[in-house]
């Protein structure tokens, strides 16, 4: 009996595995249904959450110029100075960094000189500066420079330009800007090459100005030439003579 026994308690487990392994089969459909039923429904809510328009709006963009730049003068003011080099400073420096013995590209010139008003009456300050050999010009005897410097004009302020220094020629430099009375200063100057390097002539068409220059620099210039030299007054810098605070 024992023997005969064990085999139907496993036949019974066999069967009540199957049968429970069947319902489950049958019942799973339903219950796939259902969670896709529901998953439709979600479905459908999202895709009507991000539903958009096919219509686009246009992005608009707003460029704002500056303000500062249309409140700027554009009166041109004109100033005449001399720039004269009286060999008591030490300038200029010739620095050959070509490193060859004719001017080449790269040497470089340091110089100051003093500034004269047009009249050659008032020692207004002086020039400092740098000057880069872009080329050595033979056939002309001359070279060109591209120069950076400033006119340091004592309690009027500063000048600064920029540009081509022909030593056989006129040329024009940018005025770069200013300070004191020439703060916002643009514009250019013209150079006027009398003796070089000891003499030049500078004829200043400045714009951005807040004011009108003082007369005291709008004087009747000397006509320009080899010959000018300043007063001697103004070369002692005198009394009355020279600028306020004129720079030195």
């Amino acid at each position: 009996m024992a023997a005969t026994s064990a085999p139907m308690q496993s036949t019974l487990k066999l069967s009540s595995i199957t049968g429970a392994t069947r319902a489950t089969s049958k019942s799973t459909p339903n219950i796939l249904s259902f969670k896709n039923s529901i998953n439709s429904v979600f479905s459908h809510k999202l895709t009507t959450k991000v539903h958009r328009p096919n219509s686009r709006k246009a992005l608009t963009v707003k460029s704002q110029s500056n303000s500062s730049d249309s409140s700027r003068s554009t009166k041109v003011h004109e100033l005449c100075v001399y720039e004269i080099n009286e060999r008591d400073r030490g300038s200029p420096a010739y620095l050959r960094l070509g490193q060859k013995p004719v001017n080449s590209l790269g040497d470089l010139v340091p110089f100051t000189n003093k500034v004269y008003s047009a009249d050659l009456q008032t020692r207004l300050g002086i020039t400092a500066g740098i000057c880069i050999l872009i080329k050595n010009m033979p056939e002309k005897k001359g070279d060109r420079y591209e120069a950076i410097y400033s006119f340091h004009l004592g309690d009027y302020g500063q000048i600064s330009v920029q540009g081509a220094y022909v030593t056989t020629e006129d040329t024009y430099l940018s005025v770069t800007g200013g300070t004191g009375i020439f703060a916002g200063a643009y514009g250019q100057v013209k150079l006027q090459q009398l003796v070089f390097p000891f003499k030049l002539f500078y004829t200043f068409y400045l714009q951005g100005l807040s004011a009108d220059l003082p007369s005291e620099l709008l004087v009747a210039p000397v006509p320009p030439s080899p010959a000018v030299e300043a007063s001697p007054a103004a070369k002692a810098a005198e009394a009355g003579a020279t600028a306020p605070n004129y720079t030195d």
